[in-house]
């Protein structure tokens, strides 16, 4: 059974979880899906990405069933993806991917798919959606990435929702900095948001993302040399030069990929 699908139309690369009768609930075989699209995506020419779920949810978390079945064969420790382990490159791998990424996310995130979303450069949530950081209730802590992913949020509430796997809604989700935004249709709004990213310079938004993911990390000195050596890497170039004339002839700019 497809766990995922993606495609690509007009700069906009689709990546769909499929397993909508398991309200997307992640088992190995989704891994290996999630791993797939991360693999082909980093070589892609796409400018962003959608990444939402089919049916009732975005990701339910893990399938317990599945993975307890084979939990005594998981390998943690191996980092084979740069920093990550492969459990953990299916939220991690979003970060590294060249182009921003937009969750679209509705019904719930529990758990893993709560760090899937974490991923994504902006996130945007139903307001009714059902959020938990399901990992205390199973006597186990978020390992997919989801502490280096989530530092943008409030750490008193991070380490309460951690400790106790309370569920909470799009709006506390949103004041404690898991989610971007709120929206009644978060896919259409990804979408609309990714048409207007896909419209800007795809160098000049590559460069952003560094930049962002870079500042995450580093002191003032890198972050200051990076931002300067981006620059100059953009400045003259085919697509800034377009970019420039479109503002000032007032139109879209066009592609000179």
């Amino acid at each position: 059974m497809t766990r995922v699908t993606m495609s690509v139309t007009d700069g906009i690369a689709e990546v769909r979880l499929t397993r909508g009768d398991k309200m997307n609930a992640t088992d190995p075989a989704m891994f290996d899906a999630l791993i797939d699209a991360i693999d082909t995506l980093q070589t892609s020419s796409a400018r962003c990405v959608v990444l939402s779920g089919e049916g009732r949810a975005f990701c339910a978390g893990l399938d317990m069933a599945s993975m307890a079945a084979g939990a005594a064969g998981i390998d943690l420790a191996t980092r084979s993806h740069g920093p990550a382990n492969r459990v953990q490159q299916v939220a991690w791998g979003w970060r590294t991917l060249p182009m921003p990424v937009i969750a679209a996310v509705h019904g719930l995130a529990f758990g893993g798919g709560m760090q899937i979303m974490a991923g994504a450069d902006i996130r945007i949530a139903a307001p009714d959606t059902r959020f938990a950081i399901m990992e205390a209730k199973w006597g186990l802590v978020a390992d997919m990435a989801g502490f280096a992913l989530w530092r943008g949020v409030r750490s008193d509430a991070l380490r309460e929702l951690a400790y106790t796997a309370r569920e909470f809604d799009g709006a506390e989700a949103q004041a404690t900095g898991f989610v971007t935004r709120l929206a009644d249709d978060p896919y259409a709004a990804a979408l609309d948001l990714a048409r207007t990213i896909a419209g800007r310079s795809p160098d000049a938004v590559r460069a952003a993302k560094r930049l962002a993911n870079l500042a995450d990390d580093a002191d003032a000195r890198a972050i200051l040399a990076a931002e300067s050596a981006e620059q100059q890497a953009l400045l003259g170039r085919p697509n800034q030069v377009e970019a420039v004339r479109a503002g000032m002839e007032r139109r879209a700019p066009g592609s000179t990929d």
